[in-house]
Formats: structure tokens, sequence, C-alpha cells
């Protein structure tokens, strides 16, 4: 018999899900034709982008999706590789 999901295991799935619905919004708010439309889809987006965010957060504070500081050596060296790739 098939034990039921945990807790964890469902957050991560619907994480997941959210991830790839926020990815085809957003593709499908590029390739709208018309501004109304592009607006329905933009608002659709901002609520499947918050969907997103709630589950995180909820992961994050149960532990469950662990985000370590970045380096300060790294974020230097990412801060100047883009500086230096400004366009002047």
């Amino acid at each position: 018999m098939k034990q039921p999901l945990e807790e964890k295991e469902i957050l991560t799935d619907v994480l997941s899900s959210q991830k790839s619905i926020t990815g085809n919004y957003n593709t499908y708010t590029n390739e709208c034709a018309t501004p109304a439309i592009r607006d329905q889809f933009m608002s659709l987006l901002t609520e499947e982008h918050q969907i997103q965010a709630d589950v995180f957060d909820e992961m994050h504070k149960r532990g469950w999706y662990p985000t370590p500081a970045a380096e300060q050596q790294k974020v230097q060296q990412a801060k100047q590789k883009f500086e230096n790739a400004k366009p002047q």
C-alpha cells in the first residue's frame, strides 16, 4: 500500500508546479497581441508569483528550503563582473 505524501513532499511539488506555471504565464504574457490581454496575463502572473512566494516562504520558515548566505567574496566578484559588462 502506498504511503500518503508528507507535507514537505506536497509543498515541494506545489513549489515546483508554481515555478512551471509562472514560467508559462511569463511566456504567454510576452506573446500577447493586445494590451488588454497582456494586462490580464500580467494580473494572473502576479497572482501566481505571490502563491509561489507564499509556498517558498513557508518552506523556508520550516527549514525545508535553506538559502545559505552568499560569500562576500563571491558577491564582490559578481558585482565587478556586471559593472565591467555595462556599456560605456
